[in-house]
């Protein structure tokens, strides 16, 4: 079977886009990622990048005439090296029409909360300020609005009495490190069926799927 080719976007840190590599390394995940793009010449991911030999680009879009002119350029480069399947690790941009347009139900994300509860920024904020008692995260795909394409995988984590916007994103970052390269490997499978908004994937048992997360420790009574 030929490897997947990812493209990755990120803006910061990249943790996401290290589990997917390191998943790559460890032959768990068959797969290849040809190209980082970041719209942050800081971002610590170009420097993952870097370390493991991968080809990066830095693109800011006030170099562009337009958001979508920016989006365009990117698509131009994702395909010029012909990825598969676009993976966003961290970016904080909302993805525009023409990238959508140009890798249909091909783009995914991972965002810290149990969708379609709690969308866009500091998922793990809102959950404790809502008195959530579960929270968690979801690998979706991308359409042209915030954090509502079609849901892959979710992850849940309890919130614990004593938790802060600190410990619980801990937690939860933990899980999306599992659930992001499971999502990829089950694309790269060609396991993954989108009928609508609905995802279906073929010979999956959720019941034993990452479903909560075993370092956690009950609430003290």
């Amino acid at each position: 079977m030929s490897k997947l080719k990812i493209g990755v976007l990120a803006s910061g840190r990249g943790s996401n886009f290290q589990s997917i590599i390191d998943e790559i390394k460890s032959k768990r995940l068959n797969a290849k990622i040809a190209l980082l793009i970041t719209d942050n010449p800081l971002a610590f991911a170009i420097e993952r990048a870097k370390k493991h030999g991968i080809d990066y680009l830095v693109m800011m879009p006030k170099e562009f005439r337009s958001k979508d002119d920016f989006f365009i350029k990117i698509a131009e480069e994702l395909k010029k090296r012909h990825v598969e399947l676009v993976v966003l690790a961290g970016f904080m941009r909302i993805v525009r029409k023409p990238l959508i347009d140009a890798f249909p139900n091909r783009i995914m994300n991972i965002h810290p909360a149990l969708l379609p509860a709690f969308p866009g920024l500091h998922g793990q904020k809102q959950a404790l300020e809502y008195g959530a008692k579960i929270s968690g995260c979801t690998v979706h795909f991308v359409d042209e609005r915030m954090d509502t394409g079609p849901i892959i995988i979710q992850a849940a984590v309890p919130v614990l009495k004593d938790d802060t916007e600190e410990s619980l994103s801990e937690r939860i970052l933990k899980l999306e490190h599992k659930i992001y390269p499971e999502a990829i490997r089950l694309y790269s499978e060609g396991r993954i069926e989108v009928r609508g908004r609905v995802v279906n994937i073929k010979g999956y048992n959720f019941s034993e799927a990452f479903i909560t997360n075993p370092d956690v420790k009950k609430n003290p009574e």
